[in-house]
């Protein structure tokens, strides 16, 4: 028969055993989110080099009625409803002969403690490059074409780089972007180097420029819904680096770090 103390013993080693997978199975979960994070902001990168912007809300986005959405992509403003949000991607064009190429890298990404909401960083290198109408290069800031031309088309071709922030919010058991921050750190034609670029550079990202549509024609971002609270300027010949935004730590209470 089983004594007493044997039952006891059992007990506590079929309560450590309990504990041992309840751990098990929470890292397993919390492997499983965050590869889930990353393929949503991966996708959204994939999906915005071939202008599936459509994709982009109906599959990446959080969905419509979210409380705090909101987004941001320079110092003008942010946008804070889900109309205002999309509309940055309605109808945006698929222009011929463009080729925008962004990849991203260097991912940082915490899941919240109760697995509900996510935070991660990236960063984005990448080219964008079209030709112009010769009658829309005409009004245009000089710092925007490259030099050169084909088939009697200007020619734009620029480098990029970019660091994003964004948060992300569990909906029906997927991950949704949440929040949404891109943060310019330099960009040059490939006719100039970034540092001789760095003032028209900042003339960019303080516009509402969004892109270049189709004959290279300027499309500006929708009207913002508030002003930023806080600046971000992209590199300047007369400010350091700064680590912005910061990379996430493991937390329990959700706290909106990069707006």
């Amino acid at each position: 028969m089983t004594t007493i103390d044997e039952t006891q013993a059992l007990e506590q080693r079929l309560a450590a055993l309990e504990e041992r997978l309840a751990a098990a199975e929470l890292t397993a979960t919390r492997a499983q989110d965050r590869g889930a994070v990353d393929n949503v902001f991966n996708r959204y990168m994939h999906y915005h080099n071939a202008y599936e912007d459509e994709r982009i809300i109906a599959e990446l986005w959080a969905q419509p009625g979210t409380p705090g959405m909101w987004s941001r992509y320079n110092n003008v403003g942010r946008y804070t409803t889900y109309e205002s949000v999309t509309a940055y991607h309605r109808g945006r064009p698929r222009p011929v002969g463009k080729l925008l190429f962004h990849y991203a890298t260097t991912p940082v990404i915490e899941v919240g403690a109760d697995g509900q909401t996510a935070k991660g960083i990236w960063i984005m290198a990448g080219l964008e490059s079209g030709l112009m109408d010769p009658g829309v290069a005409r009004n245009v800031p000089p710092w925007v074409l490259s030099g050169g031309d084909v088939d009697g088309k200007p020619v734009w071709a620029h480098w990029v780089w970019c660091k994003y922030g964004v948060d992300f919010v569990k909906q029906d058991g997927e991950w949704r972007i949440w929040h949404f921050r891109c943060y310019e750190v330099a960009r040059a034609p490939f006719n100039r180097d970034w540092i001789s670029f760095a003032k028209d550079n900042q003339e960019s990202h303080d516009s509402q420029l969004a892109w270049f549509g189709d004959d290279g024609v300027p499309v500006f971002l929708p009207p913002v819904d508030e002003p930023v609270e806080t600046e971000y300027h992209p590199y300047a010949n007369d400010r350091a680096q700064t680590l912005e935004p910061l990379p996430p730590v493991p937390y329990t209470d959700f706290e909106d770090t990069f707006k």
